[in-house]
């Protein structure tokens, strides 16, 4: 057999195309290659089937014919489906693609400011060359690195890709698999590293054609939310973990990606000696040969163990996605605690505890599962919590799929974007938050009418547990996830980034400071403390004369006379703290800010953020 970088799929080889599939279930099968020939694979040990066919080459489509039956499948290890999912699969060379980043390093678990982006909605055009057009606009902002919604093939003309088939295919709704390799390319040209978001817990419900392989492919044992999982330890599950590993290290090598973000990793379900989250992260470094690679988590129930050490008993993720931080501060900026927010106050001290532990349920009992939530994770450095405002889930989950700017005042959220931006967590904005888009971010998916019907009715199902949703009336709004309109809609308008240049100033300045303030050094101490019911202080000590304290209130106008409280202590050497930044300077928006710290006590703004450093007269 010729020397394969993966285990299954068609290969460019010397002599023309190879050929492997694992279907345990079948006795013959066969490649059918468009305008070329049929030929039978020869079966190997553990139900795999391969063969060199030559005279085939790169862009040739083909499709396999399991047994002899008149129906023909694409591959499953397809690397692009022209057609999409349904259609014939084509022969990919990546050796064809010539890579200008060869210096590039990667990008290191600290300092970064994530920046999350769906491919088809970015840019009015929706392709991959349009998008790259926009990253100097990112580097501008101040991103490091831009978290790509999924992009494996699935069926319809849009969605958010979460119901991927063909995982190693990038869809062709964006445009070629080269055109991928070009917007990396380019990213990293600009110094812009890329993760892309990777489904590993599920396939969608269309399209989906591993059964006609390999039934064992699908998990008996557990069950998901959003289909069957994948049967990571049960019988015949070597091989499955075997493709997904292989997935994991193939974005990394053909597609020169920096990191992966592993969706749900609380569907991936895997009662193994060795995790196979584990060995997915293992094998993504391995496949960077040196590139420092990214993996990060999102696990709704809260495991610190993920991002532990493998050393130590964990699985070796960078980092974890903190949806506590979150549903605090969209608590605090909405008021609204229904739903799966039920379990919030968006007080100080939640922002405070958020600011300094991370995750704020770490074992307690939690009403909206009605079990406890989390394990402790007070290990875990700072930034390894990903801190966001808005990501794809929440804007869509406000039903009309509205921003969090439309849900509060500027003033609040100016400060909670300090809060998040000067914050110790690794930052990340969602695509156009930057500027405070007014255009919604919609649940979209081109299913055919039956089951877009039921994905319907399922998503009016689903915002029913929020109180203020359940209405008919409302609910009657919810926008039908398969009409075009939906999607065209949720396409950021950039005409809106000049005419909300406030916002975008806003951003630009606080991650500014996020670059050159000696606060964000490594080893920088943090502490916090509530000051009245609406207030609260983080102060990061740097080096006990250049502290630096970030004072956020969310109600009104705020007086502290007498103030016990030592966090609020100028600074060795220093008479008192006077302001760097302040989210109500004008050019925000603002209505400017009077001197904090004074003779006549604390006079500490409402609805406002304010950085502040020692002064010395």
């Amino acid at each position: 057999m010729p020397t394969r970088r993966f285990p299954v799929g068609a290969e460019v080889v010397p002599g023309g195309v190879h050929f492997r599939v694992w279907a345990p279930i079948r006795t013959t099968v066969e490649v059918l290659v468009e305008n070329g020939p049929t030929a039978a694979l020869e079966p190997e040990a553990g139900g795999y089937f391969s063969a060199l066919v030559p005279g085939v080459a790169a862009g040739a489509r083909y499709k396999f014919r399991l047994d002899g039956h008149a129906s023909t499948h694409p591959d499953l290890a397809s690397r692009f489906q022209p057609e999409g999912p349904h259609g014939p699969s084509q022969v990919i060379d990546p050796g064809a693609f010539r890579w200008t980043d060869h210096g590039w390093a990667g990008i290191a678990e600290t300092g970064q400011v994530f920046y999350e982006l769906h491919a088809g909605t970015f840019t009015p055009e929706g392709t991959w060359a349009a998008a790259a057009e926009r990253l100097p606009d990112l580097v501008a902002l101040g991103i490091t690195a831009v978290e790509v919604m999924p992009v494996a093939e699935f069926p319809g003309e849009f969605g958010w890709g979460y119901d991927g088939v063909q995982i190693f295919a990038p869809t062709r709704l964006y445009g070629m698999p080269d055109d991928f390799r070009r917007f990396v390319d380019r990213a990293h040209a600009a110094g812009l590293g890329v993760i892309l978001d990777v489904v590993y817990n599920h396939f969608g419900p269309s399209g989906n054609y591993a059964r006609e392989y390999a039934p064992a492919f699908f998990s008996d044992r557990h069950k998901t939310d959003w289909g069957e999982p994948f049967n990571f330890d049960g019988p015949d599950s070597g091989p499955v973990r075997e493709f997904f590993v292989a997935n994991a290290g193939y974005w990394i090598d053909e597609y020169h990606l920096d990191g992966l973000r592993l969706d749900a990793t609380h569907a991936v379900f895997d009662d193994s000696k060795e995790y196979v989250v584990t060995a997915i992260a293992r094998r993504a470094r391995e496949a960077g040969k040196g590139k420092l690679i990214y993996v990060v988590a999102e696990n709704e129930p809260q495991d610190a163990r993920l991002a532990r050490p493998v050393e130590a008993g964990g699985s070796g993720v960078n980092a974890l996605w903190n949806d506590d931080l979150h549903h605090a501060c969209r608590v605090a900026l909405s008021a609204r605690n229904e739903g799966y927010f039920t379990d919030y106050l968006g007080n100080p001290q939640e922002l405070v505890s958020a600011a300094k532990y991370g995750f704020l349920y770490q074992g307690q009992h939690y009403r909206w599962h009605n079990r406890r939530r989390g394990c402790a994770a007070f290990d875990l450095p700072p930034h390894r919590f990903v801190t966001f405002l808005e990501n794809h889930d929440q804007v869509a989950n406000s039903g009309r799929g509205l921003r969090v700017n439309q849900l509060t005042s500027p003033g609040k959220l100016r400060a909670l974007t300090a809060y998040l931006l000067l914050g110790p967590g690794t930052p990340m904005l969602f695509q156009g938050q930057e500027w405070a888009s007014t255009r919604p971010f919609l649940y979209f998916a081109a299913h055919e009418p039956d089951l877009a019907r039921l994905v319907h009715e399922g998503r009016r199902s689903e915002l029913k547990r929020f109180r203020s949703q359940s209405a008919p009336e409302v609910l009657a709004q919810v926008a039908d996830p398969a009409a075009p309109d939906t999607f065209a809609h949720s396409k950021l308008d950039w005409t809106e980034r000049a005419a909300r240049g406030e916002w975008l100033t806003l951003h630009t300045d606080l991650l500014a400071v996020r670059r050159a303030d000696p606060a964000f050094r490594p080893g920088v101490r943090l502490d916090g403390a509530v000051v009245s019911p609406t207030a609260f202080v983080l102060r990061y000590f740097v080096n006990g004369t250049d502290d630096r304290l970030l004072v956020v209130n969310l109600g009104r106008d705020l007086k502290l006379d007498p103030i016990p409280e030592p966090l609020l202590a100028p600074p060795d050497g220093a008479v008192r703290w006077d302001a760097l930044w302040s989210s109500e300077t004008p050019v925000y928006g603002g209505h400017g800010t009077a001197p904090v710290d004074t003779d006549d006590g604390w006079l500490i703004p409402g609805e406002a953020a304010v950085w502040l450093a020692g002064a010395r007269e």
